[in-house]
């Protein structure tokens, strides 16, 4: 991982052990910086434009006013990130559609942010690969929410106005090229039931607090993420689409989710990470996930 220690040279902290090398900084310049043909695999969930506010950063994608605003931002994250994977490999993105507001949007609905993805990412170059969709309860969904489109008395009033609950999706895209390094699996490693379960269009059986948050003995003061990506889809990717001692990015590393997950699986990993109190316990679940007797090497720089 020597390619991203250069970064504390540059005045931008970082947090490194064994096999990962998390970064404190804008993901738009530091993945500009990274080696070309160096990541193997990306996995990351985006801001998801305005919905939710992560820090007050005016780099904070998240702090965009409108979708073209963030899009204008996230497509040069697209370009480096194109520059930096290899040939044949793959990056997956953790999307949903995004409600819409009276008050902020003049409307109630919808609005395709899954599908901004896809056109933004084939016109940095990227090939879409692939989509998951990841089934959600409706009924925790609007407890949750109070979302109009579900609640049983709007049925009543005028169904209308009733929809849907919002699944979350996985769209997965490929370089353009040969791949150098090919991911095969065996019979033994990945069995045929095993596959025909994954390569299911619709994954309904991940489990919504499967998360970093919900596993960490977390204490109140501790930072609490929005919404932590579960570490079976993280899981299934990792597997499905790298090898043992690639690679792994994640230029939106949050609590450390992918992060985990690629040193439990015995891949390398890189994040950034913005939000310095996000980054901080990023760094201490990273180092609690290298294996026993490993000689964890974390440090705060």
């Amino acid at each position: 991982m020597s390619a991203w220690i250069e970064f504390k040279a540059k005045g931008i902290d970082q947090a490194r052990g064994e096999d990962w090398t998390l970064i404190n900084g804008d993901c738009v310049e530091v993945v500009r910086e990274m080696p070309a043909n160096s990541v193997d695999l990306s996995i990351y969930s985006p801001p998801f434009a305005s919905l939710y506010t992560y820090s007050a950063s005016d780099r904070d994608m998240g702090n965009c006013r409108t979708h073209d605003e963030f899009f204008e931002h996230y497509r040069f994250l697209l370009a480096h990130l194109l520059d930096a994977t290899k040939p044949g490999r793959n990056m997956c993105v953790h999307c949903m559609d995004l409600p819409t507001s009276k008050s902020r949007d003049g409307y109630v609905g919808l609005s395709d942010f899954p599908g901004e993805i896809i056109r933004s990412a084939e016109n940095a170059g990227w090939i879409w690969h692939s989509k998951v969709t990841i089934w959600k309860d409706p009924v925790t969904a609007m407890q949750r929410t109070k979302a109009l489109g579900l609640l049983h008395k709007q049925l009543k009033k005028d169904s209308c106005m009733s929809r849907m609950g919002i699944p979350d999706y996985v769209l997965t895209f490929r370089k353009p090229g040969e791949n150098p390094f090919p991911v095969a699996h065996t019979d033994e490693t990945f069995p045929v039931s095993l596959w025909q379960k994954w390569a299911s269009p619709i994954w309904d059986d991940i489990d919504p607090s499967d998360t970093l948050q919900f596993r960490s003995a977390r204490e109140e003061e501790d930072e609490k993420h929005i919404c932590p990506l579960q570490l079976e889809v993280i899981r299934r990717c990792v597997r499905l689409w790298s090898n043992p001692s690639d690679v792994v990015a994640s230029p939106f590393a949050g609590i450390g989710s992918e992060g985990v997950v690629s040193i439990e699986e015995g891949r390398r990993y890189v994040g950034v990470e913005l939000k310095r109190s996000y980054y901080e316990q990023a760094a201490r679940n990273l180092a609690a996930a290298e294996p026993k007797g490993r000689g964890k090497q974390m440090s705060l720089l």
